[in-house]
């Protein structure tokens, strides 16, 4: 029998093996985003350079290749581990990096060939969540994934130094970004670990995105994360665009505010996750979409910028980012582990596109009415739709639980 100094030796270890995993699937997915966002900040230079006449598409093809591509990584990920996808993605990403640094940001169709592949970098988000859940148990797996989701801040690291740094030399971003992507995948290498337990699923590919199709928690969790994910892209890609039509804001004062929006959310999405885990995700979800509705509500009626406007703004980022912690400490407790992997692919893909649906939206309401109150009424009304999808799952899970003791934990 081990005394308990050898046990403490043995937790302790434990330990520092989930918070090495926990740091570097972390990392991992902030450098990745890093590189994955590189050419939004930089879509103006193009156009203004004559390169393009509209920035769309060029912002738009690696964020919708690494949507739709999180679907197949996801899937990779339960038969190879993230162990070995994560420096994967990011060998392989650096790869378009320096292509468009040094061939393609010269031209329009380099440029959306180098975005094309540069989208596996957004892929890198179906890696880390399997690979965190099985590392932790059930209980600290809504903080861990939480922690985790904060590397989506990798697209405020593109913000702030991409233009700089290409002020300096237009490679230059570039190759800082590929330098990161390096370093990174090697000290991934040496460092990642195999959750312990882990098995890698033996199924063929297409027949695990079948099965995982077939799941109805699959196309819920979908739907949850599309608004709460999509949401926090859709108004940190649109935001001083409303500001500044809205409320005749400067473009300097418009950018700041969306720069506070988007700090709001990314700070609670770890709040998201360990509020999961002390109250349930279902009740976590609950509070998150309630307050997005509330603020929607309040913004439909065209409030004072200052102070309930901006308080709105804040509010419903908050409750976006608690939302898109919550949503995957929901998949975490209420889906089998092995499963975890292709669900995160679906999930995540419906997450990044669902940013792209409302600008447009919201663009097309402005040219023909002047003005966002619809827009923000079909905001509220999808949060509701939320909310009866968040109680539908809980209701499931709890019945699920009480025909079968022994399946998994109500995630309420």
């Amino acid at each position: 029998m081990p005394d308990a100094a050898t046990t403490d030796r043995r937790q302790t270890g434990e330990t520092a093996l989930r918070t090495t995993a926990l740091v570097m699937a972390t990392l991992g997915f902030a450098v990745n985003f890093w590189a994955w966002s590189l050419l939004s900040p930089l879509g103006p230079v193009f156009v203004t350079e004559g390169i393009a006449d509209d920035a769309a598409l060029i912002v738009a093809v690696p964020v919708l290749v690494g949507s739709l591509g999180r679907i197949v990584v996801g899937a990779l990920t339960d038969r190879f581990g993230g162990r070995l996808m994560m420096p994967a993605v990011s060998l392989i990403s650096v790869v378009p990096v320096l292509f468009i640094g040094f061939v393609g940001q010269y031209t329009l169709t380099t440029l959306i060939v180098g975005g094309f592949v540069l989208g596996v970098a957004g892929t890198s988000f179906a890696v880390g969540v399997p690979y965190v859940n099985a590392w932790f148990p059930k209980e600290k797996r809504g903080s861990a994934i939480g922690i985790y989701g904060a590397g989506m801040g990798g697209t405020a690291i593109a913000a702030f130094t991409t233009v700089p740094l290409f002020e300096v030399g237009d490679v230059v971003p570039f190759l800082a970004a590929a330098a990161a992507l390096i370093v990174y995948a090697v000290a991934a290498l040496l460092l990642m670990k195999d959750p312990p337990g882990w098995s890698p699923s033996r199924k063929h590919l297409g027949a695990q995105l079948a099965e995982t199709a077939r799941i109805r928690l699959t196309w819920q969790t979908c739907y949850l994360y599309a608004l709460s994910f999509g949401g926090y892209v859709a108004f940190s890609v649109y935001l001083p665009s409303y500001l500044m039509n809205a409320y005749q804001l400067e473009a300097h004062d418009a950018a700041m505010r969306m720069a506070g929006f988007v700090v709001a959310a990314v700070l609670m999405r770890p709040v998201g996750g360990m509020l999961s885990d002390r109250i349930g995700p279902v009740r976590t979800l609950i509070i998150a979409y309630t307050a997005v509705t509330v603020c929607a509500v309040c913004l439909v009626f065209d409030p004072p910028l200052m102070p309930v406007g901006t308080i709105a703004f804040i509010g419903m980022s908050m409750g976006l980012g608690m939302g898109a912690g919550g949503v995957f400490a929901l998949i975490g407790g209420a889906s089998d582990p092995a499963k975890v992997g292709s669900i995160t692919g679906f999930v995540g893909a419906a997450g990044g596109l669902g940013g792209f649906i409302p600008p447009l939206l919201l663009g097309i309401l402005w040219r023909l009415h002047g003005d966002y109150s619809l827009g923000i009424v079909f905001l509220a009304l999808a949060t509701v739709i939320a909310l009866l999808i968040t109680v539908w799952v809980g209701r499931e899970a709890q019945q699920t639980s009480q025909n079968d003791p022994s399946s998994q934990e109500d995630p309420s």
